[in-house]
């Protein structure tokens, strides 16, 4: 794997912590006296990389990212995949670090592995911020809900089968993707992070595994289903721009009327201009992230 390079600020670390299978990898941004708590759930081909501009928006947080089962630093560790696990190895990261009662942002899937954290771990959240994910998706009528995540998810998996016989190659593959609008030192360095093997047969480090075994999780397992009744006093972040930066996000307005009657005492903020990454991997995204870290209720 590439060599991980700081250039947020002097507060990160980065760990390993034992779980089921191995250790999985955590980064951590720690002032010397922080105010608070932020876990920081990543996407599902993403990584912890994910997290640097919500860092430097709340520099009075401690921030915990670990990079997901399957995924970047944690590559290595074995199914089984899904939810319910991910879970699990976010309760042993909490543990390690001798943290009870934590901010949980998740962004995309994150904002699912989120979800299920506060069903099965409400003791350990205090306070609940979705981004872009974690409520179902908007189904087209009659057709598969496999194949409409497919088709949502498919360029993501395409990228996972592909080689790239350089780093500065795979950082061109995202320099052409439409929704990476500015290419900053940041996005840089979660492109790099991203990669495993040696040249020139370099390729994304997610495992297709976790990605199936996650994505099928999402289409509606129970768990997820009963944790959407249950999110209590969240708050839910919904990019306008879609992961192509196409005028309309995962969420369309008028699908996200359809929610509001079920999500009582949610607090739903829709975020004009900004994409289904640019949300997270820049700095006007995190800064209404950190805003709602800072103003939200406890869950």
């Amino acid at each position: 794997m590439t060599s991980q390079q700081n250039t947020v600020n002097e507060t990160y670390r980065a760990l390993a912590v034992p779980v089921t299978g191995g250790d999985l990898h955590v980064g951590i941004w720690e002032p010397a006296d922080p105010t608070g708590t932020v876990l920081a759930i990543h996407g599902i081909t993403a990584n912890h990389l994910s997290w640097p501009f919500l860092a430097a928006a709340l520099p009075d947080y401690r921030i915990v990212a670990p990079d997901l089962r399957g995924r970047a630093g944690s590559c290595g560790l074995p199914g089984p995949y899904g939810m319910e696990q991910h879970v699990k190895d976010l309760v042993a990261v909490l543990d390690h670090l001798g943290l009870d009662r934590v901010d949980v942002v998740g962004h995309s899937m994150g904002a699912f592995v989120a979800v299920a954290f506060h069903q099965l771990q409400p003791e350990r959240v205090n306070k609940l911020i979705l981004v872009d994910g974690g409520i179902p998706l908007q189904m087209p009528e009659g057709v598969d809900p496999q194949a409409a995540l497919n088709a949502t998810l498919g360029p993501a998996a395409d990228r996972l089968k592909m080689t790239f016989d350089s780093v500065q190659a795979y950082r061109n593959w995202f320099k052409q993707h439409p929704a990476f609008t500015t290419w900053t030192k940041q996005v840089e360095d979660y492109v790099d992070y991203d990669l495993t093997g040696t040249p020139p047969l370099l390729r994304p480090s997610t495992s297709i595994e976790a990605m199936t075994g996650d994505s099928i999780d999402m289409l509606g397992s129970q768990l997820l289903l009963d944790g959407v009744q249950n999110l209590g006093h969240a708050t839910w972040l919904v990019a306008e721009r879609g992961m192509f930066d196409q005028p309309d996000g995962l969420y369309p307005k008028d699908y996200l009327e359809q929610w509001r009657p079920q999500l009582e005492g949610v607090r739903i903020i829709f975020v004009p201009e900004l994409n289904h990454y640019t949300i997270v991997l820049s700095p006007e995204g995190s800064a209404t992230i950190a805003d709602a870290v800072r103003t939200a209720e406890p869950a």
